[in-house]
């Protein structure tokens, strides 16, 4: 199933990941196991935030996908079903 990530770090462990390299390491980690179909950063309420939209096979995925940002990055990780608009058309034309 295609899935959001929100991942958002405190800024304080956000300056650390980022001066011993951890940051960058763990975001490469998670492109080359995961391969999203897009990846972006930014900030969100004021944390370093990135997005990530990716096929998650089921929930036994969650574990290995977020517990690198837990344990390497002290983010908070948020995942969501989604959509593309192929994915919304198919959706709304089985309404009837």
């Amino acid at each position: 199933m295609r899935v959001m990530a929100r991942i958002s770090m405190p800024v304080e462990s956000g300056n650390q990941a980022i001066k011993d390299g951890t940051l960058g390491a763990v975001m490469q980690r998670a492109a080359e196991r995961w391969k999203p179909e897009a990846m972006f950063f930014t900030t969100f309420d004021g944390q370093r935030t990135a997005f990530m939209v990716f096929d998650l096979p089921d929930a036994s995925g969650i574990p290995p996908f977020a517990e690198p940002f837990f344990m390497e990055l002290n983010a908070s990780v948020e995942l969501a079903p989604a959509m593309n608009g192929d994915d919304l058309q198919k959706g709304l034309s089985q309404l009837g």
